[in-house]
């Protein structure tokens, strides 16, 4: 089996089971109300809610919509975030810790509704959902959360048991959870924004945003602009940063995920670890039988061990844990981390009353998706939100995690140098399906052989901010251990922040 699956490509689910989008480039100058850079969840469900007010929308998404993070997530939708809500409490004060609470617990509530009043058909199942631990360390801490939770008017629980063929020191649930299909939900959903007025353009990379009589002027790579009184960037980490200093306040942080089948029938629910390396599980039914999700195995992007040894660490651990059949499907993606835990969503800096940002949803982002989209909904029809303070992007709080800030920053730094320093391997011989870094032409060049033999060169160097790329075995591409843009092998984007490809090395 393992053979089998390693050779493969990786492919998540949620793409593999629906179709793909096909919407325009952009190719003439618009105006819009509101302009949109991103087309995942979060900027889909902004263009719903805003559609509802008589806005008119331009979502502008640098590849296909629905096929970032949001068509590589677990896709669960609950407020349990890890063990955040003793931490908010703790960090930044109970009325903020409730605002955190009363925002992801109406989320869930809000696809719900969203998809019943639409009659979209998304494979939304209600669920109890757990974290559990096997070190002693972590039975205080869930037992504090618990507290926390509950205190806020979370329905949870403490539980000493799960359903699952290994022991436990003590487990949270929290009930009237939720898990469902992403992309299902969301391809009935642009279907409904696109007849109420919004126009989506793929394959259109933003390069520049200016400002220009009170209005955004949005720049893609075609040249062509996109003319807005209001903008909200929702395309995962910001790609812009002139202002904000988001690049210093955000990392992104890589996961993994293998879909398997199982002789024993899933017991329900989600559960995920409190510890690391972390362990993720839900299923799904599909027209092909049940699926298992193990997910987990995180780390900062550009900086994993060899990758392919993240998956087999799920690998084994649903062996152990399942009598595993068939592993038909394996993904990863890579989530924005904020430096104390809580997403920044709402006005881009306090000086900038027409642009918002919704990011750093962690691992979060299916719930924090549609608190974003609420949260800008109420600041652009009502002047202000019931959430917006805890989720303020320039919230003072935050002054907590100044340690945080200066571990994250001196870590990009170390990338930084450390990339630039590293010694180059002498021999170059470079197997098909392999890629390291040489010297080519007397310059430090990312090399990868193909299965026809071919050899593809590109420049290291990140067209972001300069940092030097390693390469992900698991995925076959070129990683940045700093902000975490990716490219292909040929040098081509794969997710920005970065807006320019690779330099190609030509061969002597």
């Amino acid at each position: 089996m393992k053979e089998n699956f390693f050779s493969k490509p990786p492919q998540s689910y949620w793409m593999a089971s629906t179709p793909k989008t096909n919407y325009p480039t952009l190719q003439e100058n618009i105006k819009a109300d509101v302009a949109i850079i991103g087309g995942g969840i979060t900027g889909i469900s902004c263009a719903y809610l805003l559609n509802k007010e008589g806005l008119k929308t331009a979502i502008i998404e640098a590849d296909r919509i629905i096929q970032g993070t949001t068509g590589h997530t677990t896709a669960k939708i609950t407020s349990q975030h890890n063990l955040i809500y003793a931490k908010i409490k703790k960090q930044m004060g109970e009325e903020l810790a409730q605002q955190y609470a009363d925002a992801n617990e109406s989320a869930i509530e809000m696809i719900e509704k969203i998809a019943k009043e639409n009659h979209i058909d998304c494979d939304f199942t209600p669920q109890s959902a757990f974290i559990y631990t096997q070190q002693d360390k972590y039975i205080q801490q869930i037992h504090d959360e618990v507290d926390a939770a509950s205190a806020l008017g979370i329905k949870a629980s403490y539980v000493e048991t799960i359903p699952f063929p290994f022991s436990i020191k003590g487990a949270m649930r929290f009930d009237d959870q939720a898990q469902f299909h992403p992309r299902k939900y969301l391809l009935d959903l642009t279907k409904i924004i696109t007849k109420d007025g919004c126009r989506i353009f793929e394959q259109s990379r933003v390069i520049d945003i200016d400002e220009e009589s009170g209005n955004y002027i949005i720049t893609t790579d075609q040249g062509k602009k996109v003319t807005a009184e209001k903008l909200i960037i929702a395309s995962h980490y910001p790609c812009y940063n002139k202002a904000g200093l988001f690049v210093a306040r955000i990392y992104p942080d890589r996961s993994y995920v293998v879909a398997i089948k199982a002789k024993e029938k899933y017991p329900g629910g989600m559960y995920i670890t409190a510890e690391d390396p972390g362990r993720s599980l839900r299923n799904m039914k599909t027209d092909d039988g049940e699926l298992i999700l193990v997910g987990g195995e995180h780390h900062k992007t550009g900086q994993g061990v060899d990758t392919i040894k993240h998956y087999e660490a799920l690998v084994q651990f649903a062996k152990d844990t399942f009598e595993v059949e068939d592993i038909p499907y394996r993904w990863s993606t890579h989530d924005c981390m904020t430096l104390d835990g809580v997403p920044y969503v709402g006005h881009f800096t306090s000086k900038t009353p027409n642009m918002y940002i919704a990011t750093g949803f962690a691992k979060w982002g299916m719930t924090n998706s549609a608190v974003s989209a609420k949260i800008i909904r109420d600041l652009i029809i009502e002047g202000k939100s019931p959430w917006q303070d805890v989720y303020n992007p320039s919230r003072q709080t935050i002054e907590a995690s100044a340690k945080n800030f200066v571990v994250e920053n001196l870590n990009v730094a170390e990338q930084l140098v450390k990339g630039k320093l590293s010694s180059l391997p002498e021999d170059i011989d470079i197997k098909p399906g392999e890629g390291k870094v040489i010297e080519a032409n007397g310059q430090r060049a990312g090399a990868y052989r193909d299965e026809k033999g071919t050899l593809h060169l590109v420049d290291t160097t990140c067209t972001h901010l300069g940092c030097e790329l390693s390469w992900n075995s698991a995925e076959k591409s070129w990683d940045c251990p700093c902000h975490g843009s990716r490219f292909t092998y040929e040098g081509e984007i794969i997710e920005g922040p970065t807006v320019k490809p690779l330099k190609k090395i030509q061969q002597d």
